[in-house]
């Protein structure tokens, strides 16, 4: 009787534990250009069920942030992830996979060469509302040296920028921008200089 008892503790502690590893779950993150309304994230989303198995499926319109859980044991791909956000009709800007054992990749999938040797174009997201906080975003970036186009659209929050990498870089981009007034994925405007913008341009703040 003790015997059978024993076995059957032992078989349940197998069980659990293999349960457990099978639990294991890739993390992965992607900043998505070209989600301007919950029918776009809704799509997206859509199109990601086709990977049996995912979970904890997150969207941010606002920013572009998308991330999900995958089981490990299944090993999807950088490659796979970038390709199925372009079946869905958007385009990755960066992406980041943190593995269930601590491995963590990036990719840049944003980063274009330009016609000028040591120029690059890259997207990221920017807040503002209206027509004014285009002029104001794209006045602050190009006051970089270095900078030589930019582009930003209302509707989806991002801005397309080309500069120099010999000259700036892309935080010192996104710091211009964020003293003017508008916050980016990595800086944030100050508090008092958000409040002395004008009305229609206290767009809504980013608060993760």
């Amino acid at each position: 009787m003790k015997r059978t008892i024993i076995v059957t503790l032992v078989i349940g502690m197998m069980t659990m534990f293999s349960a457990n590893a099978q639990k294991a779950m890739d993390k992965f993150m992607v900043q998505v250009d070209g989600l301007g309304c919950p029918f776009c994230a809704y799509g997206l989303e859509k199109k990601f069920k086709e990977f049996k198995g995912i979970k904890n499926v997150k969207i941010d319109i606002e920013t572009g942030d998308f991330s999900f859980k995958y089981p490990a044991e299944k090993a999807l791909t950088m490659q796979a992830v970038e390709k199925q956000v372009e079946k869905a009709g958007y385009t990755p800007v960066t992406s980041k996979i943190e593995r269930a054992n601590g491995k963590v990749e990036e990719s840049k999938g944003a980063m274009l060469s330009d016609s000028s040797e040591g120029t690059i174009t890259k997207k990221m997201m920017v807040a503002g509302n209206c027509g004014m906080c285009e002029a104001r975003i794209s006045k602050a970036a190009k006051s970089v040296n270095g900078v030589s186009e930019i582009s930003w659209n209302k509707d989806t929050k991002m801005m397309e920028v080309s500069f120099d990498t010999g000259a700036t870089s892309l935080t010192e981009i996104e710091m211009a921008i964020a003293k003017a007034g508008h916050d980016t994925k990595n800086h944030k405007a100050q508090k008092v200089t958000y409040d002395e913008l004008p009305a229609c341009c206290h767009y809504q703040r980013i608060t993760k």
